[in-house]
């Protein structure tokens, strides 16, 4: 029996006749009585499934609009900035590096100001604590010192051993010696204060540094006329002078006596009016007829456009062989 012949009009799908790739058939449309078409379906390689178009160019697609970090045009993500650092070459040489980043703004210097300006305000702090920690401890200590040794130096002028408070009674022929600038020539105690000084003789300001001074052409504790003693505002000095009213009582020494003053008056004037401190307070030509006391000192505190002054009237002469009067706990 003879090979059978091929049926006419369908494919060889022998395997020796099999193509290596089978593609499907374009199957003509074909209408129907209901005018119903076949869709056309494209040859595709066996073995790769379809995809849809869209589906498979999105992968793609996103590859190229997101760019790898190692990528030098990568975009810089929100927030950063891209500055050139590296010096830019010219036919003068290269050009050193002038970033942005280091480059001075109206918001950089701002800051800076502001930064400079606190650390001045700081160390001004600094100086002006470390200056009134001296006003009121380290000056206080250094007229303690200074008062010390003027105490010391007036009992020797005095006669004393160490206390000037006991030195021997002068005798009838004994005068007192005049005051050398500089030097102490008495004492003076403000009880309501608890304080008291050596004063020295002069009132400038190398005199009166460390001690109150005592006009020179001023009386002497005790006599006729007007006993004027200067001092600082400090408050190892005369800084609460303002609180001796009328009637408190100010104690001056002498080498023989101790002379009680009683407050008479209390005001305030201007540099310029040196009459406070003439003879007759106010009436610089008025010839005294009894003895006073002044002090004069700088004012408001921390200031000297004013002057505060104190006037004091004499009550009472008590020698010191008596011992110390009472207003002084004696």
């Amino acid at each position: 029996m003879g090979p059978q012949p091929r049926h006419a009009g369908r494919p060889d799908t022998s395997p020796a006749a099999a193509p290596t790739e089978i593609f499907t058939q374009i199957i003509p449309a074909v209408r129907n009585d209901r005018d119903e078409s076949t869709a056309l379906i494209p040859a595709v390689p066996a073995g790769k499934p379809a995809t849809d178009d869209a589906s498979a160019t999105t992968p793609r697609r996103r590859r190229r609009e997101e760019p790898t970090p190692a990528d030098p045009a990568a975009r810089p993500r929100r927030g950063e900035r891209v500055v050139k650092l590296r010096p830019e070459r010219t036919d003068e040489g290269y050009k050193s590096v002038y970033s942005e980043l280091t480059r001075p703004t109206i918001g950089s210097r701002i800051r800076s100001g502001i930064r400079v300006s606190g650390e001045l305000m700081i160390t001004f702090g600094l100086v002006v604590l470390l200056f009134a920690g001296y006003e009121v401890w380290g000056k206080s200590a250094a007229v303690s010192a200074h008062q010390d040794d003027l105490g010391q130096q007036l009992a020797q002028e005095w006669g004393g051993e160490t206390d000037p408070t006991v030195g021997p009674t002068p005798t009838a022929s004994t005068s007192p010696k005049p005051p050398v600038t500089g030097k102490p020539m008495a004492g003076l105690y403000i009880p309501k204060l608890e304080k008291n000084w050596i004063v020295v003789e002069g009132v400038t300001q190398k005199d009166i540094r460390y001690a109150p001074g005592h006009y020179p052409d001023s009386a002497l504790p005790g006599q006729v006329g007007n006993f004027s003693v200067a001092g600082h505002r400090n408050r190892a000095t005369f800084w609460r002078l303002d609180e001796l009213h009328k009637g408190d009582v100010i104690v001056a020494e002498s080498k023989s006596n101790w002379y009680i003053y009683h407050v008479s008056q209390s005001r305030i004037v201007k540099p310029h009016q040196v009459e406070v401190v003439a003879p007759v307070p106010g009436k610089p030509r008025t010839k005294p007829t009894k003895a006073m006391l002044t002090l004069t000192t700088c004012n408001p505190k921390f200031d000297n456009y004013e002057r505060l002054i104190i006037h004091a009237e004499l009550v009472r002469t008590m020698p010191k062989s008596a011992g110390r009067p009472a207003e002084l706990g004696g």
